[in-house]
């Protein structure tokens, strides 16, 4: 099967979290880019999948409600993200809420870091500010530190000074999110399974091993089509999906101004076969 439907992109953040465009924009800038079928994936959050199923008109790209959540086990960081699900369900809106939480106890913790390490002082208006938005994370905060002359650009703020604190508190299980996106009717992926938070990689047999531990959780599906892989390493990746009999997706991880990432570049031409994990997606879908 090939590209039948159109351009594909299913991994993308609004302002409901760390990106930069509005729900709206959102939809606007991915009518412009002539995306036939695309999912929004905040971070802990569904508020924008639910603001744009009311904007869309007869005609409009295909929307699949997506998400896209924060994981940490004593084995370390994962991003699971959910496509098709219920976000009215009862276990995926609790999920929802817990990540929110926890995202926000976050927060203030790497502010009281920076004030106590660094002496960096934000005033009271701006972080009331910070804390009114839905989802709020490290580029809000580095952002706010150039505003305020504590670092020349986000990227040196988090890795000069954010990353410095090693938070280990409590977070999403990747076992939780698969289970809640399972009960409310959704298919659980793992988000850029090459790569972990910031500049860490995986090799083979380490994602592999990670790989196994998710699909015993219920995992269904991996993201092998990503702006950040090589064709080498989306090769790599499709051997795995196919392996284990997973769903395919294909996301370019769009930020907005905070990521230098194009919408819809995920890495799969318009001309390319579609494989069997992606095809039985989109099937899920009808498409």
């Amino acid at each position: 099967m090939q590209n039948q439907v159109g351009r594909i992109d299913l991994h993308m953040h609004s302002t409901v979290s760390d990106g930069t465009d509005t729900p709206q924009m959102l939809l606007e800038k991915v009518r412009a880019a002539g995306i036939a079928v695309f999912s929004v994936t905040d971070h802990d959050a569904v508020k924008a999948g639910q603001i744009i199923r009311f904007l869309l008109k007869p005609g409009d790209p295909r929307f699949i409600p997506g998400v896209e959540f924060s994981c940490r086990d004593e084995k370390g960081k994962y991003h699971i993200l959910g496509y098709g699900f219920d976000p009215d369900a009862a276990p995926l809106h609790a999920l929802v809420l817990r990540g929110h939480s926890l995202r926000m106890q976050k927060v203030c913790t790497r502010l009281d870091h920076l004030r106590d390490e660094f002496g960096f002082v934000f005033p009271q208006e701006e972080i009331d500010r910070l804390l009114a938005l839905d989802n709020p994370g490290k580029p809000h905060i580095g952002n706010l530190m150039v505003q305020l002359g504590y670092a020349k650009s986000m990227r040196e703020a988090i890795i000069s000074y954010i990353d410095r604190l090693n938070i280990q508190s409590e977070s999403v299980r990747p076992q939780e999110a698969i289970e809640g996106i399972l009960a409310g009717g959704g298919i659980p992926v793992l988000a850029h399974p090459l790569f972990g938070s910031g500049s860490e990689r995986f090799g083979s047999d380490e994602m592999e091993r990670r790989l196994r531990r998710l699909i015993g959780c219920g995992l269904q599906g991996a993201e092998v089509f990503y702006s950040g892989f090589s064709p080498e390493q989306q090769a790599e990746m499709l051997a795995l999906a196919e392996k284990y009999d997973l769903f395919v997706t294909a996301g370019s991880d769009y930020h907005g101004l905070n990521k230098k990432i194009v919408l819809g570049d995920t890495g799969l031409s318009e001309t390319t076969v579609y494989p069997d994990g992606l095809r039985r997606f989109l099937e899920c879908f009808n498409l």
